[in-house]
């Protein structure tokens, strides 16, 4: 279920094909999810409610072909690798990955292990690794991301409609107290007689609005895609339910809303 499968729309701007940012082209995501054990948690051996996502920016390699970037910091945390090299040049010179706080490190040194071993680099690998701490359900401290499963989700991406839901480096996500996930949205932006595609994956003027739909509704959809998960110590979030969640905005008149 997504937010407008249960009549909720946010912000003011045309949804994508797919609504999703596989609407801007060239732009692939892929995951792996690693989700095994039960009960109660042994450090190393789990349970295990992790995963990693890898977001590429267009159908070549970001190595040899940079595109332009920036970043905003919304809070302390969420702190990912490469960030002064995207200040000081505006460029971004990898795919960017995502994945639990304590697997970063190797998330990071496969990424840079791939791209050395290809011919036609740039001298310097600054990759950029998102990181969520996904410890409420999982065994962050037992660190079961390797790196064949950053390949197996460099192997997983592809464009078209992707997964939402419990996959990739959101598997183990929370969100105000609920199972919160991995979402995604997109916009399509008038400007001066051409049409852009603004995309967001959850884990300016005329524009920014745009950027703050298409988050938004990613965020929604994060929530509502996301299943009720049992992690370590049999501790359990809940999905958020979107019948009771439209039921809630109907009650003051919010079902369709602008975040501006």
């Amino acid at each position: 279920m997504r937010a407008r499968d249960v009549g909720i729309e946010v912000g003011t701007g045309e949804p994508g094909l797919h609504n999703a940012i596989t609407d801007v082209a060239g732009v692939r995501v892929g995951y792996a999810t690693l989700v095994s054990g039960s009960g109660e948690m042994v450090v190393g051996q789990g349970p295990v409610r992790t995963g990693v996502t890898v977001v590429l920016p267009h159908g070549g390699r970001a190595s040899t072909e940079p595109v332009f970037a920036g970043y905003h910091r919304l809070n302390g945390f969420g702190e990912p690798t490469d960030l002064e090299w995207l200040h000081e040049s505006g460029m971004l010179t990898s795919p960017i990955a995502l994945t639990n706080t304590n697997s970063v490190g190797i998330v990071r040194d496969t990424i840079i292990a791939r791209e050395v071993a290809l011919p036609g680099r740039l001298p310097i690998m600054l990759p950029v690794v998102g990181e969520t701490w996904d410890g409420i359900l999982n065994d962050i401290g037992g660190r079961h991301v390797q790196a064949e499963h950053v390949h197996a989700a460099f192997d997983d991406a592809g464009t078209g409609q992707i997964t939402e839901g419990n996959v990739g480096g959101g598997t183990g996500a929370q969100c105000h107290g609920f199972k919160g996930e991995t979402g995604t949205a997109a916009r399509l932006v008038a400007l001066d007689g051409r049409t852009y595609t603004v995309g967001a994956l959850p884990y300016v003027d005329a524009m920014f609005a745009a950027v703050i739909g298409a988050t938004a509704e990613a965020i929604l959809n994060a929530m509502l895609q996301a299943e009720t998960t049992v992690g370590r110590d049999d501790l359990v979030l809940r999905a958020l339910s979107g019948a009771q969640l439209a039921h809630i905005l109907d009650q003051h008149g919010r079902r369709r809303y602008s975040v501006r």
